[in-house]
This record gives structure tokens, C-alpha cells and sequence, in this order.
């Protein structure tokens, strides 16, 4: 029987989600709980990569790099990563290193926890499903905020729900973060 290998990401837990210009507001408590993850991986020894989204125009009023909206949140600093991967795109993958980090450490399995769950954390885990990567997707350690546009308006609690939804449905084991930590 193949070990499995596992990895935990980090997606964009940066200021901007937290004091900026776009505050994540459900599921209450994911920031501790992405803590929590982080915390669990470091103590079993699995590989974490943090991601930071930068984003590609200097002019750009969020997550323009070096700004206070662009850091990496201070508790996320203060814990222990393998790997600060930068990216430019919603997808982790896109444009860096990630897939070949996780062949070189033979991980066959991610586990997503970070921001936001519609945007970035949804593409990523799409993106580690056809790469052929097993997912985890972190229900209470990812988080969104209430979104309107052109196309309409949605709350963060029906928009976290319809992702988690969507990702059961083929592209990753959706899980709380206790439950995960559990099933280590």
C-alpha cells in the first residue's frame, strides 16, 4: 500500500481579508481555525505552503505589493511554512512553483484552507484536482465575504455554502477542520 502524502495550503490569508478594503465575514472563526490547521501540520510534520496574491499592477488599490493589505497576516507570519509561493492569479498553480514542490516531496493529497473560498481557494482546488492531486477542502477555514455586481448579489453564507456544495460534488472531500485533524 502507497503512503499517502499530504500537504496543507494557505491561500492569501493576508490583511486585506481581515483590516482592508475587502473584510471576509463567513464562517465566523476561520482565521482560528486556519490557525488551528496550521498549527496541526506543524506538529505532524506535514509540508505547508503559504500563498500571497500580489496583484500584477503597482496601481492596483488591493494587494498591491508592500502594501499593509498585501501582508501576510501577522499570526500567519509567526508560524511555521515550508514554502512562501507568490502569485498573481486566483489559481495557486498558475505561474509558480507549487506542482513541482509537491512532486518533489511526493504529496498526493492537499488540503485547502485560506481566502477566498469562491475565488482563490475554489480555483486552487480545481486546479490540484486535474493535476491529479486528492483534495481536502476546509469548510470552516475558508471564508468569503457578500458579493455584488453586474451579475447580482449574494450573500457570504449562500455563497460559501453553494462553493462547499460544488466541491463535494466532484472535486474535493469537503471537511470541517477538527474533522480533519481527527482523521490525521
Amino acid at each position: 500500500m502507497t503512503e499517502i502524502r499530504k500537504a496543507l495550503l494557505v491561500i492569501d490569508v493576508q490583511n486585506e481579508y481581515v483590516t482592508g478594503r475587502l473584510p471576509v465575514t463567513f464562517p465566523g472563526g476561520s482565521l482560528g481555525n486556519i490557525l488551528k490547521a496550521m498549527d496541526h501540520a506543524a506538529h505532524v510534520g506535514m509540508p505547508v505552503a503559504v500563498i500571497q496574491h500580489t496583484a500584477p499592477s503597482k496601481d492596483s488599490p488591493t494587494f498591491r505589493k508592500g502594501s499593509d493589505g498585501w501582508k501576510l497576516h501577522p499570526e500567519i507570519e509567526k508560524r511555521k511554512r515550508d514554502i512562501l509561493i507568490e502569485k498573481n492569479l486566483p489559481g495557486s498553480f498558475t505561474g509558480t512553483e507549487l506542482e513541482k514542490w509537491l512532486q518533489d516531496r511526493g504529496v498526493s493529497r492537499v488540503a485547502i484552507c485560506g481566502y477566498m473560498t469562491q475565488m482563490c481557494c475554489d480555483t486552487t482546488a480545481r486546479q490540484a484536482f486535474h493535476l491529479g492531486f486528492q483534495v481536502d477542502f476546509l469548510s470552516d477555514a475558508t471564508g468569503t465575504l457578500s458579493l455584488q455586481n453586474s451579475a447580482g448579489s449574494i450573500s457570504a453564507s449562500d455563497l460559501h455554502r453553494a462553493v462547499l456544495v460544488t466541491m463535494a460534488a466532484k472535486f474535493a472531500r469537503v471537511v470541517g477542520t477538527e474533522e480533519w485533524i481527527k482523521a490525521e
